[in-house]
């Protein structure tokens, strides 16, 4: 419970394992960012403000460049943890908590390239990250707020209204034959038409209804009307409705469109592709 932000440092291999778990865990909303520990010795440390907590990865834990960082952070209450593979070396003694990444040997053949190391340190980071998303309660909606570019932060923060189709929307009377209906779905580049009025919906017909009645009437087909193959019980939403609530309902009825009303009104449709 300290109030400043997580700082992450490191230097090679394992400074790219800080950035790494200093991006995951900012984006899983704890504040946070890397610093280099060398750039830090030469004036960033200004970056790093009294309450801050230090998180420093060395898998020797005698990294020169962390440990002239020491002295800045006691003066500086910074609360000190580290994370190395092995327990005894001078950076974890001087750490309030270490971090036990220890490995048996690395995956290099030679054993020196930091291969399972860098790997029990990512997983290590990776877990910090989840357990406090789950002691802040964190919630997709929280990180959609944080990444609101992505495909995710769209879904869980745009509205029905910001997505739909609302303009020339294809109309199309009841008692339409199949060539007017199959001319306005055409124009209509929505794989639909929308029976009745905006004011007063009467029914649906998709693509699907489309080839659905053509085989099962072949030549009587074209002497139907729009009324006679329409799905009178469409699904609607509301304009305000969650992307990713719309979603879930288009998967949960397995269908690829939604008539948006707003009260009795039809003001737009909804398709799978928009999203």
């Amino acid at each position: 419970d300290r109030p400043g932000k997580l700082i992450l440092l490191g230097m090679g291999k394992s400074g790219l394992i800080a950035r790494k778990i200093a991006a995951t865990l900012a984006s899983t909303g704890t504040p946070s960012f890397f610093v280099h520990p060398a750039e830090a010795f030469h004036g960033d440390l200004g970056m790093i403000e009294s309450g801050d907590v230090i998180l420093a990865i060395s898998n020797s834990g005698e990294t020169e460049e962390i440990l002239k960082l020491i002295p800045f952070f006691q003066s500086n209450d910074n609360l000190l943890i580290s994370m190395t593979g092995r327990p005894q070396s001078t950076l974890a003694r001087h750490a309030r908590y270490h971090l036990d990444v220890q490995v048996a040997e690395e995956a290099c053949p030679l054993d020196l390239a930091p291969t399972a190391s860098t790997t029990a340190a990512l997983v290590m980071g990776d877990a910090l990250a989840i357990a406090l998303m789950e002691q802040r309660g964190f919630q997709p909606e929280n990180y959609a707020r944080l990444h609101p570019g992505g495909s995710l932060g769209r879904r869980l923060l745009t509205t029905v209204r910001d997505a739909m189709r609302s303009g020339d929307l294809p109309f199309i009377a009841p008692e339409s034959d199949m060539p007017t209906l199959i001319e306005v779905m055409t124009a209509g580049r929505l794989g639909l038409a929308i029976v009745g009025t905006a004011e007063r919906v009467q029914g649906i017909v998709t693509d699907g209804d489309l080839r659905r009645s053509m085989r099962a009437n072949q030549a009587a087909f074209f002497e139907l009307q729009a009324r006679d193959i329409m799905t009178a019980t469409p699904v609607t939403v509301e304009p305000g409705l969650r992307l990713k609530a719309a979603e879930a309902l288009m998967m949960e009825r397995k269908i690829s469109a939604l008539l948006v009303m707003e009260g009795p009104h039809c003001i737009g449709v909804m398709q799978m592709y928009d999203l």
